[in-house]
């Protein structure tokens, strides 16, 4: 998949060495990327995919 006209969104989060960047895009899909590497590889997800991750997050499914 082309990334090249993305708009990504970059965490408010990210600090130093934990930069993440998210782009929305066609079919409700959602792209994840290290923002430190740009060029590298980026994570897809579907609209289902990425809403059962977020509601993980949410819930402290992923707390260590």
């Amino acid at each position: 998949m082309s990334t090249q006209n993305v708009v990504w969104k970059k965490s408010t989060l990210s600090t130093a060495g934990n930069c993440v960047e998210v782009a929305c895009l066609e079919e409700g899909r959602v792209g994840v990327r290290d923002s430190k590497d740009q060029s590298g590889p980026a994570l897809f997800f579907t609209k289902s995919e990425w809403q059962a991750f977020i509601g993980g997050v949410k819930r402290g499914e992923f707390d260590h």
